[in-house]
């Protein structure tokens, strides 16, 4: 890839696509009432996933995009945890009939700062609330750092079958420019724990664009991680979005690597994954060759989700805990992100969402090109239309970003067939950009495209 196609398209600000419309776009004309009125509108035999958010930390990562406060007490995590437990039974009365529910994501924060009793009389209030398949996949990110033996004692009881574990850096200079210490053997010792409590989905979540990262260090985190045999990786790309979140102004932005080393570092990660037998899964996964999301994207069924790729089909998504986002096929809801606010609504008995988007008709079909293209690196517009009851033409031609993506070799344009060749993919927001109504009119500054 040329170095001015590289500076031209690498640096645009655009959406990670985890969504459409991306979050910036939600309003307050979705409220709780509304909510209340799309849960009760659920089918009978409606397939649900459900996110629990849990935005504590112990400490603060300089390069945290994540909502999350800091705390070394726990009384503030018990108050929310009461709280989190009364949006459940909430949501769960609104609904006609209970759901049935084949995902569950514990996110952050650090959802495993809880008492481990504690997580696991929360995973059973799901399961008495909604009717959590047998074969469900339950997951949890965790902070190794913080890991007790205990909580991955009460991990492995409660059912959880994947992990995620952050990692970021194994290279100790980058660990001290992002306030995040934290050594392989710690790491090794948490996969151990869980392993041993029965868990067997590992995942290790990775970010180059760190400052003072090098291509170096870089190859030699992922040299290490091998050991550790995870089953997936997830390699982000830093956003360094100081003005959004403050605590990133403690991070040098002249120890940040320039877009073409940001690009090499990525590029260099991939090839030791690959050599190792990782298949790439969409812009930033990796996976086994017999995991469940490398045979989805063989298949053609991997979808994407506010946590990344994912192999949850489901269009309902519950999402719980202040600033928690959910999707229901009617559109997206977002509760509540003050913490304080968050409870005292729930404690006088009202829903937490208190801004959203209704989805139209375009909406839905632009969600769903987006997705094929970050998901397949490939789009038939004739299909998705006919689908949605439109012509291709008539997104083809509205889409003029496309015009100089084929130009630039980014893409390739054959009958209604969009494709992104395999030395352009590390472009391909900039390809689903081209199908983005709403680009540029958020007044949100996104991360860069690469």
């Amino acid at each position: 890839m040329r170095d001015e196609l590289r500076a031209r398209y690498g640096d645009e600000r655009l959406p990670r696509y985890t969504s459409y419309p991306a979050s910036p776009h939600f309003s307050g004309d979705v409220t709780s009432a509304v909510y209340a009125s799309w849960l009760s509108a659920l089918p009978q035999r409606a397939d649900a996933s459900l996110y629990l958010h849990v935005p504590f930390c112990r400490s603060m990562c300089w390069y945290c995009g994540c909502h999350t406060t800091i705390t070394q007490h726990d009384a503030p995590i018990d108050a929310y945890l009461t709280a989190l437990r009364r949006e459940i039974d909430l949501v769960a009365t609104r609904l006609v009939h209970p759901l049935q529910v084949r995902h569950v994501h514990f996110g952050g924060g650090t959802p495993t700062i809880m008492a481990p009793d504690a997580f696991g009389d929360l995973v059973a209030l799901l399961r008495s609330r909604f009717v959590v398949a047998s074969d469900a996949e339950v997951a949890v990110e965790i902070d190794p750092r913080t890991l007790s033996p205990e909580m991955s004692k009460a991990i492995g009881e409660a059912g959880v079958t994947r992990v995620s574990l952050g990692v970021q850096s194994f290279d100790p200079s980058v660990q001290r420019a992002i306030r995040r210490e934290q050594s392989f053997d710690r790491t090794a010792q948490a996969v151990d724990h869980l392993r041993t409590a029965g868990v067997d989905g590992i995942n290790l979540d990775l970010i180059y664009g760190l400052p003072h990262q090098t291509v170096a260090s870089c190859v030699e985190t992922i040299r290490l991680c091998l050991k550790l045999l995870p089953d997936r990786f997830a390699v982000f790309g830093y956003a360094h979005v100081p003005t959004f979140k403050k605590h990133q102004r403690r991070i040098d932005e002249g120890a940040l690597p320039d877009g073409g080393t940001r690009q090499a570092q990525a590029d260099a990660i991939a090839t030791v994954l690959l050599a190792a037998g990782y298949r790439r899964i969409g812009l930033d996964h990796y996976a086994r060759p017999e995991d469940a999301m490398a045979r989805a994207q063989n298949d053609g069924t991997l979808r994407r989700n506010f946590q990344g790729y994912t192999t949850d089909p489901s269009d309902v998504l519950l999402g719980f805990g202040a600033s928690a986002i959910g999707r229901l096929p009617q559109g997206y809801v977002q509760n509540e992100t003050a913490i304080r606010s968050y409870a005292e609504r729930v404690a006088l008995g009202e829903l937490a969402a208190v801004k959203g988007y209704a989805l139209t008709g375009d909406d839905r079909l632009r969600a769903e090109l987006i997705e094929r293209v970050m998901c397949d690196f490939a789009v038939d517009v004739g299909r998705v239309c006919r689908a949605h009851g439109r012509s291709p033409g008539e997104i083809l031609h509205a889409a003029p970003r496309l015009t100089n993506l084929e130009a630039d070799g980014l893409v390739r344009i054959k009958g209604n067939v969009v494709s992104v060749p395999r030395e352009a993919r590390p472009f391909v927001r900039s390809v689903a950009a081209a199908f983005d109504a709403y680009l540029g009119t958020s007044g949100r500054t996104h991360s860069r495209a690469v």
